[in-house]
């Protein structure tokens, strides 16, 4: 009986927030005890520094995801910007081929498929426009056109190439969409 009296009594002191004094206190109970105290110290000590040590280890996850899409915002700009000399590649490679031009055209793959090769390593990835639906997050539609082979909203034609970094549009892809004739 006089155990639960004592258990009372502290959570009353729990609840309340308020220590009674020494002398209404059993002289037995285990708030008086000096070594349940350092306990109790101890384990809130404990517990603190888990959580500490829990804040700090969320605060440097930030960090770095925050460095990493910093460093990757910053390099959009600059992949932005070589885009069109890749677009100018390609339409140098899409002109007709003569006896004249031929080692020029081997010159202008190669420095095409090291451009292709940088933006995919810097993690650029083209988008895959034609044959698709339409979608106003990843294209841009120029024209619309009748037509009765493709079905209503297909991508028909892509006039310039869109491009992804990561999941992030760097640029949309310019394209004729169908319609319903």
């Amino acid at each position: 009986m006089p155990e639960q009296r004592m258990e009372r009594e502290e959570l009353d002191e729990q609840a309340t927030g308020e220590r009674r004094p020494d002398d209404e206190r059993s002289a037995v109970g285990p708030a008086t005890d000096p070594v349940s105290s350092l306990e109790q110290e101890r384990d809130a000590l404990q517990d603190r520094l888990l959580r500490t040590a829990a804040e700090f280890d969320n605060y440097r996850k930030r960090v770095d995801r925050e460095r990493r899409e910093l460093s990757q915002y910053a390099a959009a700009d600059v992949l932005a910007e070589m885009l069109p000399i890749v677009d100018d590649l390609e339409r140098a490679l899409g002109a007709a081929e003569t006896t004249e031009t031929a080692a020029y055209r081997q010159g202008v793959e190669l420095v095409h498929r090291k451009m292709l090769d940088l933006l995919r390593r810097r993690g650029v990835k083209p988008i895959d426009a034609l044959g698709s639906d339409f979608d106003p997050n990843l294209h841009e539609a120029v024209v619309h056109e009748p037509s009765d082979r493709h079905r209503e909203g297909e991508v028909m034609e892509e006039m310039r190439r869109g491009y992804l970094l990561g999941e992030r549009l760097l640029r949309p892809a310019m394209v004729k969409v169908a319609k319903v004739s």
